[in-house]
């Protein structure tokens, strides 16, 4: 493994840096006191910052002292969950149902470590955007950064984002071309009948029937309407109606998620979806509100810079240790907004077993979005070593 020296010397200052940002997990769009952590720090080692884009983010930049115009931007969130942390060691979260679940902390300590070791050594043409985003945990930041123009403001010609994934080995990465994570959507389907007496149905109209068949009935999406080689997930995961034993209720409501690789079978899923929800509450006498909310776009890979990163890596952690046609995840990501702007590549970066944690805290692969999740603080060095040669042969790419 071929870790850049100063990065694994300050291994120490920048572990301390993750737990403190660990043990104060701030939420979506009110990373006040994380995006003050880092503008201090980049300010510290001379960077230029720019704050305010998305409401938190922080921009750094880092320019080289040989002539060129060239920019590349490397991207980390800073946002933690909304639950309620498990692990009793010493940087366990102080903020009551608040937890960095996600290894947030984590991300924006390997950014800073890049930001740092390309600050103190300069001798590169071109320009880093170190780019530390609020709110990817539902929040959309990628976009609202986009939309307060951070494109605009900071041109650069590809974007790179990096997430730490629990259960590949720590030293291992992975990614691919095209597809890397899906959509992210959310549906509401509201049945409208009539209540009654649940011992004289003959007098109502039952919506709780009607969702039911509704419910079966939305399935056959999956199975009978799109390609079988297209991958897709719809999920009813809330039914609820009324509130008493023998009261048939007066509405019922579904409620569910969708995720697909493609915005093709996306489009398809939603139209199929609202024309069985009004034909078969029709048939039912029922009336029907269908809700059908986009929230993230899939995470798709450009494939010149996937060979790209994976090339990078290769050089870093060997052939045996980068799998460029890792398997997708159904998990959703906002740096898929991002990459529908600018060309980039979205890897992870194993997070290991389990194995960095204290005794007790939870058993298997420290999973995501788990209470008993914490960041593998031996990934700090990797992480910022594959930022900085991953930027720097950007860079002097021809």
């Amino acid at each position: 493994m071929k870790l850049l020296e100063p990065i694994v010397a300050w291994h120490r200052d920048i572990s301390t840096i993750r737990r403190d940002i660990h043990a104060h997990p701030e939420l979506a769009f009110e990373e006040f006191r994380t995006a003050d952590v880092v503008a201090a720090k980049l300010e510290e080692w001379g960077i230029e910052i720019h704050r305010g884009l998305g409401g938190t983010g922080v921009v750094g930049i880092i320019r080289g002292n040989l002539p060129g115009d060239r920019a590349v931007g490397l991207r980390a969130d800073m946002d933690a969950l909304p639950m309620q942390e498990a692990n009793t060691f010493a940087h366990a979260s102080k903020n009551d149902g608040k937890m960095h679940a996600c290894g947030h902390d984590g991300h924006t300590a390997m950014l800073l470590a890049a930001a740092r070791y390309l600050s103190q050594h300069r001798d590169y043409a071109g320009t880093v955007y170190v780019i530390f985003q609020p709110a990817e945990e539902g929040g959309g930041g990628a976009k609202r950064m986009i939309d307060d123009g951070l494109f605009t403001r900071f041109p650069m010609e590809a974007v790179f984002g990096m997430h730490n994934w629990p259960g590949m080995k720590s030293g291992q990465f992975g990614l691919t071309p095209g597809p890397i994570m899906a959509s992210s959507n959310e549906f509401s389907i509201v049945v409208k009948g009539k209540g009654t007496h649940a011992g004289m149905p003959n007098l109502g109209i039952d919506p709780v029937m009607a969702a039911v068949q509704l419910a079966q009935s939305l399935q056959t999406i999956i199975t009978r309407n799109r390609n079988p080689l297209d991958a897709a997930v719809l999920s009813i995961t809330q039914i609820h109606a009324g509130s008493a034993d023998n009261v048939v209720p007066n509405h019922a409501e579904l409620r569910g998620t969708v995720r697909t690789f493609t915005l093709d079978v996306l489009d398809l899923i939603e139209r199929r979806m609202e024309e069985i929800a009004r034909h078969t509450c029709a048939a039912m006498d029922c009336e029907v509100q269908f809700t059908f909310q986009r929230n993230y776009p899939p995470t798709i890979n450009h494939p010149e810079e996937a060979a790209f990163c994976a090339d990078v890596l290769r050089d870093i952690v060997g052939e045996a240790n980068v799998n460029d046609h890792v398997q997708p995840t159904m998990g959703a990501e906002d740096f898929a907004f991002m990459l529908q702007e600018l060309p980039g590549c979205y890897v992870w970066i194993g997070n290991g077993m389990g194995e960095h944690r204290d005794s007790g805290h939870g058993l298997g692969p420290c999973m995501l979005h788990n209470g008993s999740y914490d960041f593998n603080d031996e990934l700090l060095p990797l992480g910022g070593t594959y930022w900085v040669q991953l930027a720097l042969k950007r860079l002097a790419k021809a």
